[in-house]
């Protein structure tokens, strides 16, 4: 399970198989695996015995877990949740170099860990990076109604609350229809009377 390649951005990788998962559950391995390719690993590395169904059941239930990471604003219960898969999974960073990979960044326990594991300690230290970046949990969920994507907010000023422009758009216009209509009253349709 090698990371290199370019645009390699763990936290990213995990947020967008985080929004794929909850899109569907059971997504299938070979989505899985497109995820795993778009974000650095070979096509070598994630083919037929390399990625089991058993793996990316598994897989599945990581990226499930790490949701309720990203869904966590409190910088206090964030910081903790990242700290205890830290911990949890035995992270300590190394540097290795396996099947044909650069040497590259692991913080798994070893080069035999499982998908599951390495993905939950990359992407619980990629969390940690960023939470460290930014002074406070750069993630979570859209505020807009009715969407639940998640998003990482990793640029400068306020805090991201919405997962995309058009989101963001949205809850502006419908926010001014609201102060609209409690300055006018609701606005009467030409059908109306």
């Amino acid at each position: 399970m090698g990371e290199t390649g370019e645009g390699f951005r763990p936290a990213l990788r995990l947020v967008e198989l985080a929004n794929a998962v909850r899109d569907d559950p059971e997504l299938p391995r070979a989505a899985l695996a497109g995820m795993l390719v778009r974000h650095g690993e070979t096509p070598a590395d994630v083919t037929g015995e390399a990625l089991t169904e058993d793996d990316a059941e598994a897989l599945r239930g990581a990226v499930v877990r790490l949701t309720g990471v990203l869904t966590e604003t409190d910088p206090d219960r964030a910081a903790l949740a990242v700290n205890d898969l830290l911990a949890e999974c035995g992270a300590r960073p190394r540097l290795s170099r396996h099947d044909g990979h650069s040497w590259h960044l692991h913080v798994d326990r070893g080069d035999d860990a499982s998908w599951a594991e390495w993905f939950t300690a990359s992407s619980a230290l990629a969390l940690a990076q960023v939470f460290s970046e930014s002074g406070r949990p750069a993630w979570g969920e859209c505020a807009a109604s009715g969407c639940t994507r998640l998003f990482l907010g990793t640029g400068t000023g306020a805090p991201r609350r919405f997962c995309s422009a058009t989101c963001a758009s949205r809850e502006r216009v419908a926010a001014h229809r609201r102060r609209r209509e409690t300055i006018t009253g609701p606005v009467a349709s030409s059908h109306d009377g």
